[in-house]
C-alpha cells in the first residue's frame, strides 16, 4: 500500500474510448503524489491503460502511457473532417479499416473477421508498450473484463490467478462489430463494456477482502439534461449505457458491507463456548471489518461533444481530459478524504468532488 493511505490502493478504469485520455491525467496526479497502485482493473480503454500501468516499472508508467496516446492522436482538422477521416482511415496505433467483404454485412467471413475494423494495429501497440515479464509479477495486479461470445458472461482475467498476455487485454477492449472478437485459450471474447462497463463490483466482491482506497475513474454521464433531437437522443443514451448503473451498485455494495460489519459485531456478543463452534464460526465468516474508500472521479463534459465523443482522438481533446483528470485527481489527493473517521458499521464510503469549482 502507498504511505499514507488506509489500504491498498486500487485504480478502476472505465472503458470509453477516446474519453479514456482522462485516466492518464489521473494516473500523472498519483505519480506525483507518489501513490503507486496495487491492483488496476480495467474494461476497454481502461483495460489498454490498465496493461500499459502494470506492464512497466514504475519510472516507465507515464512516459508510456503519454506515448500511447500520442500515438492514437489525429492530426488537427475540422470536426467533420476529423469524424470521416477515422470511419475511413482508422486511429493510427489503434485500428484500420477492413476492405468490406463480398455479400456485404451478411457474409459468411467468420467471427474472427466479422467487424468493421481490424485491431492489429492496437497488436503493435501493446506488444512496443507492454512488458509482459513486469506485468506478470502481479505487482499492481492487473484484471481486465471480457464477455465470452458464446455463454454471454462476463470473464474477468486476473494475474494474480495466472499469467495474462497480450490476447486478454485485446480481448477486453474488442467492442463488436466495430472490432472483431479475440480468442483466449480458444474461447472468443468481446469487450467486457458490453456486460459491465464499470468493473468496480468486481473489487468490492474480492476475496479476500482487504481494506482499501479504490480511485474510480469514470468517462461517462450518468446524468445529463433532456436532450431535444435524435442526435441529442443517441448521445445521452450512449452515457447512460456505458455509465452501467454506478450509483447502484455503490448503493447494493454499501448495504452488503453493513450487514458483514453487523455480522462481526453479532459475534462479539456471543459467549465464548458459542462463538468458537464450527457453526458459528462458519456463520462469522460472512462477515468482516474492511473498510472500502471509493474515490469516485468523473471526467467533465467538453464543450460541444456529441454521439462521437468516444471517437475524438483530436490533440485538443486529448489534451483537455488529460489536465481534467489531473486537477480532479490532485484536488482529491489534496483533501485526504479517507483520512476523515468513518462510522465503525460503514464497510463502504463514497467520496467525490463536490463541485468542479470547488472542494
Amino acid at each position: 500500500m502507498s504511505a499514507g493511505l488506509p489500504g491498498q490502493v486500487v485504480l478502476v478504469l472505465q472503458g470509453g474510448g477516446a474519453l479514456g485520455a482522462y485516466q492518464v491525467g489521473v494516473f500523472e496526479a498519483l505519480h506525483e503524489a507518489g501513490i503507486e497502485p496495487d491492483w488496476v482493473i480495467g474494461t476497454s480503454i481502461g483495460a489498454i491503460n490498465a496493461a500499459i500501468t502494470a506492464g512497466n516499472k514504475p519510472e516507465h508508467r507515464l512516459e508510456r502511457l503519454r506515448e500511447l496516446w500520442t500515438r492514437f492522436q489525429q492530426e488537427p482538422q475540422l470536426q467533420a473532417l476529423q469524424y470521416f477521416s477515422t470511419f475511413v482511415r482508422g486511429i493510427p496505433g489503434f485500428f484500420s479499416p477492413r476492405l468490406p467483404a463480398w455479400g456485404g454485412l451478411q457474409a459468411n467471413v467468420g467471427l474472427d473477421a466479422a467487424s468493421y475494423y481490424s485491431t492489429a494495429p492496437l497488436r503493435e501497440t501493446l506488444t512496443s508498450l507492454v512488458d509482459f515479464d513486469v506485468l506478470n509479477d502481479a505487482h499492481p495486479r492487473l484484471t481486465v473484463g471480457a464477455v465470452n461470445v458464446k455463454s454471454g458472461e462476463l470473464r474477468y482475467f486476473d494475474s494474480r490467478n495466472g499469467a495474462l498476455g497480450l490476447e486478454e487485454v485485446m480481448a477486453s477492449a474488442a467492442l463488436p462489430p466495430g472490432f472483431p472478437a479475440i480468442r483466449v485459450d480458444d474461447e472468443a471474447f468481446w469487450d467486457g463494456g458490453l456486460y459491465s462497463n464499470t468493473p468496480l463490483e468486481a473489487v468490492l466482491d474480492d476475496n479476500p477482502r482487504r481494506d482499501s482506497v479504490i480511485f474510480s475513474v469514470n468517462v461517462w454521464q450518468a446524468t445529463g439534461h433532456e436532450p431535444e433531437s435524435i442526435w441529442q437522443v443517441m448521445a445521452r443514451e450512449k452515457d447512460i449505457r456505458y455509465a452501467t448503473r454506478d450509483d447502484s451498485h455503490i448503493a447494493r455494495q454499501k448495504q452488503i458491507h453493513k450487514l458483514r460489519h453487523v455480522i462481526r459485531e453479532l459475534e462479539k456478543e456471543l459467549p465464548s463456548e458459542k462463538r468458537n463452534s464450527a457453526k458459528c464460526r462458519e456463520l462469522a465468516s460472512w462477515g468482516c471489518s474492511t473498510t472500502m474508500h471509493v474515490v469516485r472521479l468523473l471526467a467533465p463534459a467538453l464543450d460541444g461533444e456529441d454521439y462521437m465523443k468516444d471517437i475524438d482522438f483530436s490533440a485538443a481533446g486529448i489534451r483537455f481530459r488529460c489536465e481534467a483528470g489531473h486537477a480532479d485527481a490532485r484536488r482529491m489527493i489534496e483533501g485526504a478524504p479517507w483520512n476523515a473517521a468513518v462510522h465503525p458499521m460503514d464497510g463502504v464510503i463514497v467520496h467525490e468532488l463536490s463541485a468542479r469549482t470547488g472542494g
